[in-house]
């Protein structure tokens, strides 16, 4: 069982940034491929980013792409969202997510998400 604790959600203008941090348990967290995920009100939950276990590897959707950036820190066992030049299309709960890979992602394990909300 992995338990995921995102944070760093909050309430920021158009063209700020933001970073979300999302903490795991467990001692096996460097070998999980990871990915950050998002719901915006009365929408499915999309796929954001990816980062493969090892980091070599990162993976965007196109809405995102050049905007945001996804990375890690092992020792940590903490993976993060760097989110700039943020939109109000942005706005949306925020979950990490733990996959299989970070192409076709199909989620282990789920955390329970944090909220952002750009402002216009």
């Amino acid at each position: 069982q992995v338990q995921l604790v995102e944070s760093g959600g909050g309430l920021v203008q158009a063209g700020d940034s933001l970073r979300l941090s999302c903490t795991a348990s467990g001692r096996t967290f460097s070998t999980y491929s990871m990915g950050w995920f998002r719901q915006a009100p009365g929408k499915a939950r999309e796929f954001v980013a990816g980062i493969s276990w090892v980091a070599i590897r990162t993976y965007y959707a196109d809405s995102v792409k050049g905007r945001f950036t996804i990375s890690r820190d092992n020792a940590r066992n903490t993976v993060y969202l760097q989110m700039n030049s943020l939109k109000p299309e942005d706005t949306a709960v925020y979950y990490c997510a733990v996959v299989t890979n970070i192409y076709n992602p199909k989620v282990d394990y789920w955390g329970k998400g944090t909220l952002v909300t750009v402002s216009s």
